[in-house]
């Protein structure tokens, strides 16, 4: 079986070599660490990480959670969160990106490899209902909806809203799906026309009629703009 490879975001070299000690003591194989995140998105491009542990505060302009959000949107892995501070402000920043865990410094060897252990199994867990309850089309989706499986069609969709373990789909006809899946799971899955525009929402590009300070308009409905969103957006679609 092949090793956990877990790569290491932190710019205190001399926490990252105690996590990096730790860690290859417990078994696991532990990438170069990074000190920034220019440097951490390079790593994941070339030695495609099983797990990142992030620290929140980073050197640069983009801190963890900035990384947490492109891993979240791109990559699609499980990251655990380390930090100095415990404040509710610093809580409540992580908790947008919905981390498998977060470690408070210093913590022990035990609560390193547990936090991992779980992250690991839970992502592919996750993973494992997401297929087992959807089947794939170029342009639909197959999804299992109280027993049975249903065909959408992506063209069918206006957007998407989260709502806990579940999601809501909002069709072109008016009516509504309700489904057990995350919207990360589901943009994985959708078309290139899908964006990610607030931690709740995915929309339809398609469908899209205007652009605001801080919401779209999807067809009638008006959809909050996540900060971290807007400029995705923008690099999504022409504008002048």
């Amino acid at each position: 079986m092949n090793k956990i490879r877990v790569l290491i975001v932190e710019d205190e070299v001399i926490i990252a070599d105690n996590i990096r000690d730790a860690l290859e003591s417990l078994g696991y194989d532990v990438l170069e660490p990074a000190i920034n995140f220019t440097e951490a998105i390079e790593t994941i491009e070339n030695e495609k990480p099983d797990i990142a542990i992030l620290d929140v505060q980073l050197s640069g302009k983009k801190t963890g959670i900035d990384l947490a959000q492109v891993i979240t949107d791109q990559y699609k892995f499980p990251f655990i969160f380390l930090t100095s501070n415990s404040d509710e402000l610093t809580l409540n920043e992580a908790k947008q990106v919905s981390p498998s865990a977060y470690l408070v410094k210093p913590f022990s060897k035990r609560e390193l490899y547990t936090s991992i252990e779980v992250a690991i199994f839970n992502h592919s867990q996750k993973q494992k209902t997401f297929t087992n309850n959807q089947i794939k089309e170029d342009d639909a989706l197959f999804l299992k909806i109280k027993g049975v499986y249903q065909k959408i069609k992506f063209n069918d969709i206006l957007y998407l809203q989260s709502d806990h373990v579940y999601i809501l789909i909002f069709l072109t006809n008016s009516k509504t799906i309700l489904a057990r899946a995350t919207l990360n799971d589901m943009l994985d899955k959708l078309s290139k026309d899908f964006i990610r525009v607030h931690r709740s929402f995915i929309i339809n590009s398609k469908f899209l009629t205007q652009i605001s300070g801080n919401t779209v308009t999807v067809n009638d409905s008006v959809i909050p703009i996540g900060k971290k969103f807007r400029q995705v957006i923008l690099e999504k679609i022409n504008y002048m």
